[in-house]
């Protein structure tokens, strides 16, 4: 007779139901952890504005009531990356007062022969002046499709919130830079573009 074979045996069923249970384990962790990739970017851009953390500028709903008597000097900047475009600030600089909401502009130019869709990102030096640098519209995030040889101005309306003036890492400075970057988007969308509309309005063509 045979003997019986030890994978049969009663000591090593409980075993393989563990290491099933373990490698079940172990796939659900994997299966998650992708998941939580695929959605880093989208959580960590919303943590950036609600927190304004690595220099991330907020999206406010409505302007202070307190106006001080304290004002900064904002600096604008602008970048393309990969693009055929011309992009930069209407202005070098404005001085505000804190609290108090002031409007700049940028202008795109695609220099291409065919129409061009970029998204924009943005920051703000220094870093710690970004929970308190905030807009109230904006073009940064959005799909902005440029027809060639087209020229479009997009608004930015926004404010420094009067807590700046109380921060001790951000009341003795006294400017901050207002920075973005359009980056083209990955799938271009070859029938029908959508004209850009900022602030809701026509877009100002041939500026």
């Amino acid at each position: 007779m045979l003997p019986n074979d030890p994978s049969d045996t009663p000591a090593e069923k409980p075993l393989a139901r563990r290491n099933a249970a373990v490698a079940l384990a172990c796939g659900i962790g994997l299966a998650g952890m992708v998941g939580a990739a695929y959605a880093s970017v989208p959580l960590y851009k919303a943590f950036c504005q609600l927190t304004g953390f690595d220099g991330a500028t907020r999206k406010a709903d409505a302007a202070p009531d307190q106006v001080l008597k304290r004002s900064l000097t904002v600096r604008f900047d602008a970048n393309v990356r990969d693009m055929p475009w011309t992009f930069r600030p209407s202005q070098v600089s404005q001085e505000i007062r804190i609290g108090a909401t002031g409007l700049a502009f940028y202008k795109v130019t695609n220099l291409g022969k065919t129409a061009v869709t970029g998204r924009a990102t943005y920051n703000v030096v220094p870093e710690q002046a970004g929970p308190y640098f905030q807009k109230l519209e904006c073009f940064c995030f959005n799909d902005q499709t440029i027809q060639p040889g087209q020229t479009v101005e997009f608004p930015v309306v926004y404010f420094i919130d009067p807590e700046y003036a109380t921060d001790f890492e951000t009341k003795g400075k006294p400017e901050v830079t207002l920075s973005y970057t359009f980056f083209p988007v990955e799938s271009q969308q070859a029938s029908a573009p959508a004209t850009p509309s900022p602030l809701g309005g026509a877009a100002k063509a041939g500026l």
